[in-house]
């Protein structure tokens, strides 16, 4: 009987993790299923693009995986028992599974009634019809101070120069950064008339604007939430040993600390990182985690070691709109060195380091050994590391 793999979510992690799968194990001995909810890979580190220009490419799962031993299942996940080894999805259907690899990512965290998100394709279609709608001069407001927030910003009032654009940020907007990178970052803010409110934290949200934490008011005809992430409740309604947040808690592997035949990846997991620092939510953490992910599942099951490879980051990118950016170099733990690329060079960075992203998931079992080992009769007990 072939061993059966399982790989939920088809993100940058899981699209990664099947491919590399299918590259390491031979098909006479493992048939690996992908399920995702929509048939197509969905680049969600550009959803600011989306909200604000046109669509984004268009890649199917089911020619990314053609020509290797991966089959796409087409549908929505709603349950997991890692009990019975299986999964149940939203049509009824039900699957077990050997090994199974969790990758549903995260969506927004606790959005507002009247305020749009970007954790989503859906969602930046909803936004981007939303833009369209409004007239000249109408207010913006975008909540949060990370990444999203920023990058959703810039894009906005980029694209439409006609429109009063904000951000309502609780703590420092970029005040992560070191001090060239956020000085540049105000630059732009303030050459593309983004208004900031920092240390403002928001109460509520009406069709009207916010409510502030002092009682103050922000009036915006449009309000963008992209105040953090949550993940699916999915994995907390297991005994899988999750944390706080609902991410599964992994080993240096990827592998779940409770149950050793469930496997982590992306924004799913609380994996430690270079230093012992968890590993943040990121394209960044995803894809060298399902690379690891993969190559330990494809060394137990056909008996050989297990490979270790710590997950350390580079530079965080940053886009500030089409012709402006941030490359803002790391330590392998995540801290910002003192060195930063910025401007129209750091703007091409960061889109070629997207489209390498893009790349790898269309392109899964490329630039590997095309030798495929065998699942071994009976694998040997092997130590995690």
């Amino acid at each position: 009987m072939k061993h059966r793999i399982v790989v939920l979510g088809a993100g940058y992690a899981g699209a990664n993790a099947a491919g590399r799968l299918a590259r390491r194990l031979h098909p006479a001995g493992t048939e690996i299923t992908l399920v995702n909810a929509e048939p197509d890979f969905v680049e969600r580190v550009c959803m600011h693009q989306l909200a604000t220009g046109p669509d984004l490419r268009h890649r199917p799962l089911a020619r990314v995986v053609a020509g290797t031993h991966v089959t796409v299942r087409t549908a929505r996940v709603v349950a997991v028992d890692v009990t019975r080894r299986t999964v149940e999805l939203a049509d009824g259907a039900e699957l077990g599974y050997d090994t199974l690899v969790y990758a549903l990512g995260s969506t927004a965290a606790e959005v507002p009634e009247h305020a749009h998100h970007l954790a989503g394709r859906p969602a930046a279609l909803r936004l981007r019809a939303r833009l369209g709608e409004l007239p000249a001069g109408a207010a913006v407001l975008v909540v949060g101070g990370g990444l999203t927030a920023i990058e959703a910003a810039t894009e906005i009032a980029e694209t439409r120069t006609d429109l009063a654009v904000a951000i309502a940020a609780r703590e420092g907007v970029g005040d992560w950064l070191s001090d060239k990178a956020r000085h540049h970052l105000r630059r732009v803010l303030d050459r593309l008339g983004v208004t900031v409110h920092e240390h403002t934290a928001v109460d509520r949200v009406d069709p009207s604007g916010v409510l502030t934490g002092t009682g103050g008011r922000l009036a915006a005809d449009l309000t963008v939430w992209t105040a953090g992430f949550a993940t699916h409740p999915i994995a907390a309604a297991t005994a899988l040993e999750v944390a706080a947040d609902g991410r599964i808690v992994v080993d240096e592997t990827m592998r779940s600390v409770s149950h050793p035949d469930v496997y982590a990846v992306g924004d799913a997991a609380l994996a430690p990182g270079v230093g012992g620092r968890p590993l943040r939510m990121s394209c960044a953490s995803g894809i060298p985690a399902a690379w690891q992910a993969a190559d330990a599942i494809a060394a137990r099951l056909t008996g050989r070691k297990v490979p270790v490879t710590p997950v350390g980051y580079f530079a965080q990118c940053i886009s500030l709109g089409r012709r402006d950016g941030i490359i803002q170099l790391v330590t392998p733990d995540d801290r910002p060195r003192s060195t930063v690329v910025t401007g129209r060079a750091a703007a091409r960075i960061k889109e070629f380091v997207v489209a390498g992203a893009g790349w790898s998931v269309a392109h899964p079992t490329a630039l590997m050994p095309t030798r495929r080992h065998h699942v071994a009769p009976s694998p040997a007990p092997t130590r995690t590391p």
